[in-house]
């Protein structure tokens, strides 16, 4: 099976491997039988395993594929190190690891998302602008300043009140708290001010 991905698909791939072929232009499941024959001549290949899944992509002008190791595909790795040095002149034979690294800037690294802090809500005054000033303020003091900017512009051009609460529940978990201070005018940023002419 052959499929077409984007280069920049290669930098969530941490933790994989696989052989990178450059400058393959032509019929990709040509060059799927054909790197399959060389293999298997080489030995490189055993247990009568093959390559059966390929991905193509291009890059700074050149179409490459990708040959992704598996569980299904058994190698000889010392004979495989050494046929990819081998043909390294002619097919710009690179491990999955190694081209991400030189070619793409290294792989993407997971970002773990940030837990929702909770913020009292309920019994507060229900404009919504209310809401938001106080979700962006709860946001802040919990270090996310960049997601309680993006939260306000997101609800200044939504369409409805429900909309705009549905935003302020993606942000924060939204409690009952008698406690909770009442929204401060001073809390609410000029720039969480844009785009107020939503319908609500």
């Amino acid at each position: 099976m052959i499929t077409t991905i984007k280069a920049e698909d290669l930098r969530k791939m941490q933790g994989k491997e696989g052989l990178i072929l450059q400058g393959c232009g032509g019929d990709p499941q040509e060059w799927l039988d054909g790197i399959n024959e060389m293999l298997t001549d080489a030995k490189v290949l055993i247990d009568g395993t093959k390559f059966s899944y390929v991905s193509v992509f291009e890059h700074e002008g050149l179409t490459n594929i990708l040959f992704p190791f598996s569980n299904d595909v058994h190698l000889d790795t010392g004979k495989f190190a050494m046929w990819r040095l081998a043909t390294n002149e002619n097919f710009g034979s690179t491990w999955l690891s190694d081209y991400v690294e030189n070619n793409l800037g290294g792989f993407q690294t997971e970002q773990k998302e940030k837990a929702k802090p909770d913020c009292a809500l309920i019994g507060q005054d229900g404009n919504i602008f209310n809401l938001m000033g106080i979700a962006s303020r709860t946001l802040k003091q919990n270090g996310m300043k960049e997601e309680a900017s993006e939260m306000c512009s997101r609800i200044t051009k939504s369409g409805s009140y429900s909309e705009a609460l549905g935003i302020i529940g993606e942000y924060v978990n939204i409690t009952d708290s008698a406690e909770s201070d009442d929204y401060d005018d001073d809390d609410f940023d000029e720039d969480d001010d844009e785009g107020m002419g939503m319908r609500l």
